[in-house]
């Protein structure tokens, strides 16, 4: 267990920063219905996701620095689904029965756990397992403030001289509207910040992400309007002009402002199904072509897309829905369904057809 705990985080996180990407929106229709959406770029190889449902009650160990199962223990409040990264473990976006959501988002060369000390195992969870814990342990957002300072977040390994592997921050969003971004740094510095933009992305830290909105005060939505100087009439080329300065690269800092604007300038929708759908067709504009993320000369990985998945949760309803790179249709899991006081663990990949599907259209 511990050489293939090993093996999987170090195929996942000493790659280059560039090939691990994430983008988060969140909206709210105008019958209240709160809605939380990602995207998740991996450009290496298929990361093999599983749909992952984990009952209510599981007695749960996590995994510390050293890849044994020696860390903190805790029995699970809450039932949820996810779904995970490299290992079943390792759960990268989730949501649970009573409507709190949770998901990880690469931070490298910001983020800075607290160095791994045995004698503090009790305390201890890796990164990776952070997602569970919440999912598992609380309801709202205000419950995780109250508590995320109880434990220690250690980095999964340290590379071959002895540095800690690159670790991520983290979104929590409930049911009653709110948002919140946990980053750690500085050796362990909890930072929990309110996210009233609705966005976040990866590095650098989200107080800076926000700030760097006020490059781009001049934008707004629609068609710039025209103007004569000296007898040549100044006009707009076509729609959107009004947003001429929009950057529309694939960076962190980039996406961050484009996915601000997208959800700021969006109608609001009537209902959760139309703000499921409008969610989905905003994060289409953060998929990422997978040769875009290798420079000329290097190999390209044979997968179709760097954006290996999208993910949403209804808070409101308790439905947590996703697609993939290999079929765009949308599916659904009804948490109000599962009974999570009997159901089994279950894991499940998300795909069985690994190949794009397409359906022919015949004229008789």
């Amino acid at each position: 267990m511990k050489k293939l705990f090993s093996c999987a985080l170090i195929c996942a996180l000493l790659l280059p920063q560039s090939l691990w990407a994430c983008t988060g929106i969140e909206l709210k229709t105008q019958d209240g219905k709160q809605l939380a959406a990602r995207s998740i770029e991996w450009g290496a190889y298929e990361l093999k996701s599983n749909l992952v449902l984990m009952p209510r009650g599981v007695k749960y160990q996590a995994y510390t620095s050293l890849g044994e199962q020696n860390g903190h223990k805790w029995t699970g409040k809450y039932g949820f689904v996810g779904i995970s990264l490299v290992y079943d473990t390792y759960i990268g976006e989730g949501m649970n029965e009573a409507g709190l959501n949770a998901g990880m988002f690469y931070f490298p060369g910001y983020g800075s756990l607290a160095k791994y000390e045995k004698r503090k195992n009790s305390k201890s969870l890796i990164d990776m397992n952070l997602t569970t814990w919440i999912l598992s342990s609380f309801s709202t957002v205000e419950e995780v403030k109250e508590n995320i300072h109880k434990i220690i977040v250690v980095p999964v390994g340290y590379d071959k001289n002895g540095n800690p592997l690159p670790t991520a921050h983290w979104r929590v969003t409930d049911a009653q509207g709110g948002s919140i971004v946990i980053e750690i740094t500085d050796g362990g510095k909890v930072n929990v910040y309110d996210n009233k933009v609705g966005v976040l992305t990866n590095s650098p830290q989200f107080p800076w992400q926000v700030t760097n909105l006020n490059n781009y005060v001049n934008l707004k939505s629609g068609t710039a309007k025209g103007f004569e100087a000296n007898g040549i009439q100044i006009k707009s080329f076509g729609a959107t002009s009004s947003l001429l300065g929009l950057p529309g690269d694939y960076t962190p800092p980039s996406r961050f402002v484009r996915a601000f604007f997208s959800i700021k300038t969006a109608p609001q929708m009537p209902n959760a199904e139309k703000g499921i759908r409008q969610a989905f067709q905003i994060l289409k504009g953060f998929t990422i072509p997978i040769g875009m993320e290798f420079a000329p000369g290097e190999k390209i990985p044979n997968i179709p897309s760097a954006t290996q998945w999208t993910a949403l949760s209804n808070l409101s309803d308790r439905e947590f829905y996703y697609n993939t790179m290999y079929n765009p249709l949308v599916r659904k899991v009804d948490l109000k369904k599962i009974d999570f006081e009997t159901v089994q663990k279950t894991v499940s990949p998300l795909e069985t057809q690994l190949e794009p599907v397409f359906k022919e259209i015949y004229f008789n």
